[in-house]
């Protein structure tokens, strides 16, 4: 026989098996001999059981069969939990009610003026006297345009994103949108003093950001976590009927026919990070006065309803003294000229636009309003 075979044993019987000194139990009759060839499958039926006497009034058919032999078992100890058990939960609960949404405010660009932020602010009762979220469910949205001109840039962006934090976990939100002045500041980090295309000869962001009030100390302290935040936020937004945008402009519709289209099509162009993309966008959402001219700015604000959706237009970005035709300046350097003081926001353009740029950086005042505002 080859070793490794297959056919190894073929052809023999089963080996029998004796257990010396145990006889067979009563009854036990030896099968048979087998006469042939035995099937290694083949297995030996198990032994009779001699029958057992039923109790008196046993039926198997009958409903309330007694336990044969019940008497002769041991009665084992119940087996008890020791932990409370927690009923499991419905896999199909009810859905959550979704709680009532909140008061509706919106805040002006800030251009880096914190202290009247927080005093704005808690004027409105939206934080309290430490700077915390004291709002509950309310909801407040940013128009853009938190650093530049005003001395303290980061720390607007800082306590912007804080407040984020703490309105969701109180119920409500704070939100906020991108303005120019985001984009030039991201363009200055990122790009510095590298050549862009301005359509007036070259230009870079670094210079511009200088020119348009940039702060040293805010570059110092803008860290990478500013920056990835800022990159994020959306272009526009809708609000219980208001269409929330930075920029008096219609640049928007260059990028898409809905609000999804917009911010994703912006943000987009900021993840590519290509200097001369990025200068295009500052460029575009740096126009204003799209709506004050009385015959074509409604016409405009419309236009922008219409594609979006809406019943009325709120932005920042140009100062409403400028909007009023006032002599202003931005510049928060500026000797006081005798600007107007702005008390709050400007309805125009047959009531469809509303201007929130209170013109902190110019004498005038740093806006946080209520919508729907009281006509």
């Amino acid at each position: 026989m080859v070793e490794g075979s297959m056919t190894q044993g073929a052809g023999q019987g089963p080996a029998a098996r004796h257990t010396a000194g145990i006889p067979p139990f009563p009854g036990y009759a030896a099968p048979p001999a087998a006469s042939g060839p035995v099937s290694p499958y083949a297995q030996s039926a198990p032994p009779v059981q001699p029958p057992m006497d039923a109790p008196d009034g046993y039926t198997p058919t009958a409903r309330d069969l007694p336990v044969i032999g019940h008497s002769a078992r041991r009665t084992l100890p119940q087996d008890v939990p020791t932990v409370e058990l927690t009923p499991l939960a419905d896999p199909h609960p009810p859905a959550p009610q979704h709680p009532a949404l909140g008061p509706l405010y919106v805040v002006g660009d800030v251009h880096g003026y914190l202290d009247e932020l927080y005093e704005a602010l808690q004027a409105e009762g939206l934080i309290d006297e430490t700077g915390h979220w004291a709002a509950g469910n309310a909801r407040l949205w940013f128009l853009g345009d938190f650093t530049d001109r005003g001395p303290d840039g980061v720390g607007v962006i800082d306590l912007v994103m804080r407040l984020s934090a703490e309105a969701a976990a109180a119920g409500g939100y704070c939100k906020a949108l991108m303005g120019n002045h985001e984009l030039l500041i991201i363009g200055a980090k990122r790009f510095a003093d590298t050549p862009v295309n301005s359509g007036a000869g070259t230009a870079s962001f670094q210079a511009a950001w200088l020119l348009n009030g940039g702060q040293r100390s805010d570059m110092e302290r803008l860290e990478d976590h500013h920056l990835q935040w800022m990159s994020r936020l959306d272009a526009m937004a809708k609000e219980d009927g208001h269409l929330l945008v930075h920029s008096d402009t219609t640049a928007y519709l260059e990028f898409g026919d809905s609000i999804e289209d917009v911010n994703d099509a912006i943000t987009e162009a900021l993840q590519r990070n290509d200097p001369d993309e990025v200068w295009d966008l500052f460029r575009k959402f740096t126009k204003r006065f799209a709506f004050r001219d009385e015959a074509a700015g409604p016409m405009a604000v419309r236009e922008l309803l219409d594609t979006y959706g809406g019943g009325r237009i709120v932005h920042g970005h140009s100062p409403i003294p400028y909007l009023l035709g006032e002599v202003g300046t931005e510049d928060a350097d500026a000797e006081d000229d005798g600007a107007p003081l702005v008390s709050g926001p400007h309805l125009y353009a047959d009531g469809l636009a509303l201007a929130m740029d209170g013109g902190v950086t110019m004498a005038g005042k740093l806006l946080v309003v209520q919508l729907p505002l009281a006509d």
